[in-house]
């Protein structure tokens, strides 16, 4: 199971943290990649790892996810590089808020984390799931899969910190991707939403650093830790497989059990 040869698997925000891991988790399956992000000299560097070390094809390509031309252009070099594209995973995103409570909140504030964290997923699932329909009615590909990069703070409220943008937006990609489910469930594609819980990246090293966090963490998590490197990966292995057929409108929650308690 599993087996992802001959596939092509595109990852927004595939730069650097969890986007990159979940690439290479692809690429453990024998995928290959498509690399998307603005910082193109780390993609390049990626993409020359990742075909070294599993002798896989990998498009590195700079994409503005809040440019719908960035991304017309990023959909054009995938079809002229591979013709076609069976998974997306969007994982590009902003850090979860400028820690301003809601009556303090700036309008320019909220924009920004809507349009970063929401219209970009709405942009490319739009055009990746027209490319993905055309390919399957064309008889180029036999399936399609929408990954969605949330948050447990799509699912929850918390007391750590204010983040009401964040917990806004990526509350609306959780179901954002329940209505695309539905929609795109006809024409063989189906849509998930991933919600990790406290992960090391770039943008939150500093915050779950602190004492106060990390001691936060283990009172609030079951597991008593954060999450490592790669503990992401199987969920999105499976959910973009062609195994997962009959899995759509669902939002996993990848945590240490925060969500359940």
């Amino acid at each position: 199971m599993f087996d992802y040869t001959g596939k092509v698997v595109a990852v927004t925000g595939a730069s650097s943290g969890l986007g990159k891991q979940m690439a290479e988790g692809y690429a453990q399956q024998g995928a290959n990649l498509v690399l998307m992000a603005r910082r193109v000299e780390r993609l390049e560097a990626s993409a020359k790892e990742f075909s070294e070390k599993y002798g896989i094809e990998v498009l590195p390509v700079g994409c503005d996810v809040t440019s719908e031309a960035s991304i017309d252009a990023a959909l054009a070099a995938i079809d002229e590089k591979f013709g076609h594209c069976e998974v997306l995973l969007n994982s590009a995103g902003g850090e979860a808020g400028t820690g301003t409570k809601l009556v303090d909140f700036k309008r320019e504030d909220w924009d920004f984390t809507m349009n970063l964290d929401l219209t970009s997923i709405f942009t490319m699932c739009k055009k990746f799931a027209g490319y993905m329909q055309a390919n399957i009615e064309a008889g180029k590909q036999t399936y399609g899969r929408l990954i969605n990069i949330a948050s447990i703070y799509g699912l929850v409220g918390n007391t750590a910190i204010p983040t009401i943008a964040y917990h806004a937006s990526k509350g609306a990609v959780v179901n954002f991707s329940r209505g695309a489910a539905a929609e795109l469930a006809p024409v063989g594609i189906t849509v998930n939403t991933i919600c990790p819980g406290y992960f090391y990246t770039e943008l939150t090293t500093e915050t779950l650093d602190t004492e106060y966090f990390q001691n936060f963490a283990k009172s609030t998590v079951p597991m008593q830790r954060y999450g490592q490197g790669g503990e992401l990966n199987a969920a999105a292995v499976f959910l973009g497989s062609e195994e997962a057929s009959y899995v759509t409108g669902q939002a996993i929650a990848v945590d240490g059990g925060y969500t359940c308690v």
